[in-house]
């Protein structure tokens, strides 16, 4: 990689880490481009070299840590190993990917509750295509009802990201045997009786 390359890849990976925080701390609204500017340490026409504008930044934003979260939540998955161990390994990625990176769980959830999500024209599930085929997969060998896969994640999503919040939040500090009990309770309600 050459160093012009390096350099403007760490430049936009640098804005991009910027608004993650201030959104965490300012919300959308209360994030002026020029502040994400500040905070990078770069020019605001920098900024604008990379993203149109700040909806385009916000949007490019939630893919880049919505791609995260889709490879969090796969890591050390072993297809030699039981499918529930596999789920399990799972669902623990998914809810420790939350508690480490809290500035993406409030981007993620305040986008996913907002106007952008809406208006978003990208592909979220191709992000999401392997998770969702791990998930067909224990759909189609009976390990789970017969329901859409698609249909999971947000039954799923809300349990982690409650347990995340909490924990986060010190409402709730769980262990990782508490959350594996509330794995196993996910895996209880979705699994084909």
């Amino acid at each position: 990689m050459n160093v012009q390359l390096e350099d403007i890849c760490g430049k936009r990976e640098t804005v991009l880490n910027s608004t993650l925080a201030l959104i965490r701390q300012y919300g959308f609204h209360g994030t002026p481009m020029s502040m994400i500017a500040k905070h990078a340490g770069v020019a605001a026409g920098t900024i604008y070299h990379y993203f149109d504008s700040k909806d385009a930044l916000i949007n490019a934003l939630y893919v880049h840590e919505s791609t995260r979260l889709a490879a969090a939540l796969l890591v050390g998955d072993d297809e030699s190993q039981p499918y529930k161990e596999r789920f399990s390994r799972s669902m623990l990625n998914h809810y420790n990917f939350y508690v480490s990176n809290p500035d993406s769980l409030y981007f993620l959830e305040q986008y996913a509750n907002s106007p952008y999500a809406k208006n978003q024209v990208d592909n979220h599930e191709e992000r999401f295509k392997h998770v969702i085929s791990f998930f067909d997969y224990g759909i189609k060998n009976k390990y789970f009802k017969n329901i859409d896969a698609k249909l999971l994640m947000p039954i799923i999503k809300g349990t982690l990201v409650a347990a995340s919040n909490f924990h986060l939040r010190e409402h709730m500090v769980f262990s990782e045997d508490d959350i594996k009990v509330v794995i196993s309770m996910i895996w209880d309600g979705i699994k084909k009786q």
